[in-house]
């Protein structure tokens, strides 16, 4: 089983509202190659992993994306904590707000929710890790083009 400490590894500590930022960064939490996606596709992926080797560390990734979920919900959490029914609407906000109030939400920006469909889990471990592969890469290339974020090289 895994410990859980009831702190985040990384505190999130965001000062000022930011509810066009936020609805970015939701993407990030349940989008198609969001954290929630990620996890789930890690420690599915794990059952049918012939190496053991292999299948405890689809489990620990799985964790540690788990702990990405929480770090990007509170981070979106803080950005839209409190806002003012202007900021709200001003923000194009309202939408979402209306659904789910400042609640955390897995949706891509676009609105959609979360679904399964936006991951694969096929059983032969060269498929599902190439797929992992391709989620995390292009999770990283637009994080760092839309949230200025550093530059991070792509191949």
């Amino acid at each position: 089983m895994f410990q859980y400490e009831k702190r985040l590894q990384y505190p999130v500590r965001i000062k000022q509202t930011n509810p066009k930022l936020a609805k970015i960064i939701i993407s990030q939490y349940g989008g198609p190659d969001g954290e929630l996606g990620a996890s789930l596709r890690y420690l599915s992926q794990r059952f049918s992993m012939p190496v053991p080797e292999l299948k405890a560390t689809l489990t620990d990734i799985g964790v540690e994306e788990l702990g990405h979920l929480e770090m990007i919900g509170a981070i979106v959490y803080q950005l839209t904590k409190g806002l003012s029914e202007d900021e709200i609407k001003e923000a194009g906000f309202d939408a979402y707000f209306v659904d789910h109030t400042t609640g955390i939400y897995p949706q891509a920006a676009s609105g959609v929710p979360y679904t399964a469909a936006a991951m694969q889990v096929k059983g032969d471990p060269i498929a599902d890790l190439h797929e992992d592969l391709a989620a995390d890469a292009t999770t990283s290339k637009v994080q760092t083009t839309y949230t200025n974020a550093p530059k991070v090289k792509h191949p």
